[in-house]
């Protein structure tokens, strides 16, 4: 499909987020910009070439491991960037999120180096081993609602009751600017990049991605992948019509939204090459192939970019591709149940 292209636009949040202005589309200054508080606190990731798993495929592959992060994912690098841009007042009465568990593992943990007050909002039954790492960090937990959505809900009515910082998990430009870090990394160790593969949930890390690529005047594909149970980004995108999902039952809480956002959703529809969804047993013989080839623990959405590698791979004979695996957080319960097949 042809790329879409545009100029810079701003989208109004107003009436879905606490802050109560337009949001303006990060540019490649500010990510480059954004490296300063990343780099403070973690250093480059790994782009690796595993050579079991470009046997597996039959592919020229690097995997980017964002998995190596301090929490174990990509989200901690636009944690870093938006909690370092808080205004004195924001610091002082402290910060609210709503997430499924690495988004605010990435709040949690900046805001814990910068000595800022955070509560985060998961969903009943969310992953335990998420909930504890946030609440290792410093975080107060508030359990709620049957999905991220309703968490998200909650929080949205709490910060104004509250007076709180509400932090997006996608409308927000400096979350965008922070990930996009690892963007300016892949295409400059990388430079012959032509296909990425990116897990997208709310769809920040491929924000990032076409960001960086797009004022690089890079020629590189972006192709966002996302489980065919909650395909809200996929099924908006090639229609053009915004959907809302009644539910997003997939093991893979990353990809667990039901809505698209107003910032990254605009983004996406310019610059995105295509989407690919997978099914729930196609996103668990991701997280085997993973831990087979590269001996790395991925979780359901750290592993999606692979399992759409190995979808896709007829496609991509003879091109250079990158899989981005997004975060390694996978409960021992879940493990043990894509390990054994019961998904």
């Amino acid at each position: 499909m042809e790329r879409r292209s545009g100029h810079s636009r701003t989208y109004d949040t107003r009436g879905r987020h606490d802050r109560q202005d337009l949001v303006t589309v990060p540019t490649l200054d500010d990510i480059r910009a954004a490296r300063r508080p990343v780099y403070d606190a973690l250093r480059p990731t790994p782009l690796a070439f595993h050579p079991l798993l470009a046997e597996a495929l039959g592919l020229s592959v690097r995997v980017k491991h964002e998995n190596h992060n301090p929490t174990g994912a990509f989200k901690v690098r636009g944690g870093l960037a938006l909690v370092s841009g808080l205004s004195e007042h924001e610091r002082r009465v402290g910060v609210i999120s709503a997430t499924t568990g690495n988004h605010g593992q990435s709040i949690a943990f900046a805001c814990r180096r910068a000595g800022v007050a955070c509560t985060l909002v998961v969903p009943l039954g969310n992953n335990p081993e998420k909930n504890a790492a946030m609440r290792a960090w410093g975080a107060t937990l508030i359990e709620h609602g049957r999905d991220f959505d309703e968490s998200r809900e909650l929080v949205e009515r709490s910060c104004v009751e509250r007076g709180l910082r509400y932090v997006h998990s996608a409308n927000e430009p400096l979350l965008i600017a922070g990930v996009g870090t690892y963007a300016l990394e892949i295409f400059e160790e990388w430079p012959e990049a032509d296909v990425v593969l990116v897990p997208i949930g709310g769809g920040s890390g491929a924000a990032g991605l076409i960001t960086v690529r797009d004022a690089l005047g890079h020629q590189a594909r972006i192709i966002g992948v996302q489980a065919e149970a909650a395909d809200a980004v996929a099924r908006s995108w090639r229609t053009g019509t915004r959907v809302v999902l009644d539910a997003c039952p997939t093991f893979a809480e990353g990809l667990a939204t039901r809505v698209t956002f107003d910032l990254t959703f605009g983004i996406l529809q310019r610059g995105l090459d295509d989407v690919v969804t997978l099914t729930e047993a196609e996103l668990a013989e991701g997280v085997r192939m993973a831990l087979g080839t590269t001996h790395n623990l991925a979780e359901g959405a750290g592993a999606a970019s692979i399992a759409a590698a190995a979808k896709l791979a007829p496609s991509l004979t003879g091109q250079h591709v990158v899989c981005v695996m997004s975060g390694g957080n996978i409960d021992r319960r879940t493990l043990a149940r894509v390990i054994n097949g019961e998904l």
